[in-house]
Formats: C-alpha cells, sequence, structure tokens
C-alpha cells in the first residue's frame, strides 16, 4: 500500500506498485468510450461480477458524449437541464454521494476498482487510502506532485463536487489545487470505487450544467486543476499511466467484458441509469430501486 504521506514525485518501482490484494484474481479493462449510463451499469455488474467469485475489476474509461452525473442525493434542480439537452450533455446518476461532476470527454479520465467487501478495510479512510494508492502513483508517474489534502477546504458551492468541501480521506490535490475525486460505495457483498482525474479543466462548461449559483470560471479554476497544467503528459500518456498504475497494484491480467455482463449491463442501463425515474427523482423521497 502506498503510504499517503510520502513524496510522490517519483514513480513507484514494480514491487512498491504492487497493492495487498495483487495474489487475487483481476482484470484489468482498458480506456473505453460509452455513454455515461452505460459506464454507471458496467460498475454495478463488475460488482455482481465480483461478488459471484468471479474477477475483481480495474478499469480505466471515458464519458462519450460528456456527461454530467449527479451524487445519489442530488436534488435534479440544481441542473441546467435546457443547456444539457442544448449541448448534447448526457446526464445520469451515480450511485455514489456528493456532488455533480461534469466529465467533459477530453478532459475527463476516470476509473474504477472494484472487489469483494470482505477483502477491504472495513474503515472507510483506510479503504479509501488502500484503494487511492494506484491513482497517487499515476500522477507520480506522470510527473505531477499530487497527495490527498493535508486538512479540509471550505467548500465553494454545495451541489458542484469539485467545489465542495476537500476532504483528506479521499480529495488529491496538486498545486493546492483539487485533481482528482474519488468515491465509494459499499453493497452487501462488494464495493465500488470510482473516480475521476482531470486532464484538462473545462471550467464554463462544468458550470454551465448547474444552475442556480454565480461562481465564475475563474473562481473554478482557482479550485480546480488538470495534468495539462503540471506535466507535458498527452492525453493519452494521461490514460496510459492511469492503466499502468491500476495493472502494477493488482498485478492485473489484460481483460473485457463478457458477452453476458455486456447484455446485462445494457438492459442495466436503459432501465436505470437512462431513466428519468432514477435520474430526476427527488432525492427527499427513498429511490424505488436500489
Amino acid at each position: 500500500m502506498s503510504d499517503p504521506d510520502s513524496d510522490s514525485d517519483a514513480e513507484l518501482g514494480p514491487d512498491e506498485a504492487r497493492g495487498p490484494l495483487a495474489d487475487r484474481e483481476w482484470r484489468l479493462v482498458r480506456e473505453e468510450a460509452r455513454d455515461g449510463p452505460m459506464q454507471m451499469a458496467l460498475d454495478e455488474i463488475a460488482a455482481e461480477t465480483a461478488a459471484a467469485g468471479g474477477p475483481r475489476t480495474v478499469r480505466v474509461y471515458r464519458w462519450q458524449p460528456s456527461t454530467l452525473s449527479l451524487g445519489y442525493h442530488q436534488d435534479p434542480e440544481t441542473v441546467d437541464w435546457a443547456h444539457c439537452e442544448r449541448e448534447g450533455v448526457t446526464v445520469t446518476r451515480r450511485q455514489t454521494g456528493g456532488g455533480g461532476i461534469y466529465h467533459d470527454s477530453e478532459g475527463d479520465i476516470s476509473y474504477s476498482i472494484v472487489a469483494p467487501k470482505a477483502e477491504l478495510p472495513g474503515d472507510l479512510m483506510e479503504s479509501y487510502h488502500l484503494l487511492c494508492a494506484p491513482v497517487l502513483d499515476a500522477f507520480a508517474r506522470l510527473g505531477v506532485d499530487a497527495d490527498f489534502v493535508d486538512e479540509s477546504v471550505p467548500e465553494i458551492w454545495h451541489p458542484a463536487c469539485y467545489l465542495r468541501e476537500l476532504h483528506p480521506a479521499h480529495d488529491v490535490v496538486a498545486g493546492g489545487k483539487k485533481v482528482s475525486g474519488n468515491a465509494q460505495y459499499r453493497r452487501n457483498d462488494s464495493v465500488v470505487q470510482h473516480g475521476s482525474l482531470t486532464y484538462s479543466v473545462r471550467a464554463a462548461e462544468h458550470l454551465a450544467v448547474f444552475d442556480g449559483h454565480d461562481v465564475t470560471p475563474d473562481a473554478f479554476a482557482d479550485r480546480v486543476g488538470g495534468v495539462d497544467e503540471f506535466s507535458d503528459a498527452s492525453s493519452a500518456e494521461a490514460v496510459s499511466a492511469v492503466e499502468s498504475a491500476l495493472e502494477s497494484w493488482a498485478d492485473a491480467d489484460e481483460g473485457g467484458w463478457t458477452d453476458d455482463e455486456l447484455a446485462r449491463a445494457r438492459e442495466r442501463a436503459e432501465e436505470k441509469y437512462a431513466d428519468d425515474e432514477w435520474v430526476r427523482r427527488d432525492p427527499r423521497e427513498r429511490a424505488s430501486r436500489s
């Protein structure tokens, strides 16, 4: 496990990059571009596969088209629905909490780690630091000095994830700016951690999907940073660094989805993550589907 308090300037060696779960069966699914509902459905299906005794999954993915993912309890009135429809921005709702995140199809690199619940620490802070080790390694591979924020930083605007209070458990910063957010949800038998690494900040586009705020693009850019601010690495090189860090941490074999998993994910996406009853539901009412 990577020590979150250690110097992250240098890429970890092969042995250091291996996590404590590397002796299990893992598959690496390299970057795939899919729409938001399908990406969220695949996380859920991967959790079912791991719980059923199949491989654990580490994967990298891109949101195509650009997508606003709402937090589990987020009020849909915080969304500028007209803007999203006009600009072709998909809106879905995550299983994880927190605020909304605009996943730009070119500026966002997302990942997931999925494993049986029994194999992970019960303490949430410990679990985050375990599963964020490859995230920090990815930044180190890119020459970005990134680490967990040392202490809480006050929020700017609550509905937007990247403008919420920064928390030492799961928010990663570089040069004082948030460069990665990470979240977990725990099922009865498995855990999904997913997160985003910002490659390039699209402040105006990020803010435009929300309604009811007066945050300026400059204020957003003061809080949020991208890899391209701190490294000369291309987007493709950044994706490769995330893939390599996950692969090393899990000692994963390159793999992919089975036909059955893809079929179930398509069905789950249509019935849940692309459905207005799920996406636009009132957070004050209990979700009709878990």
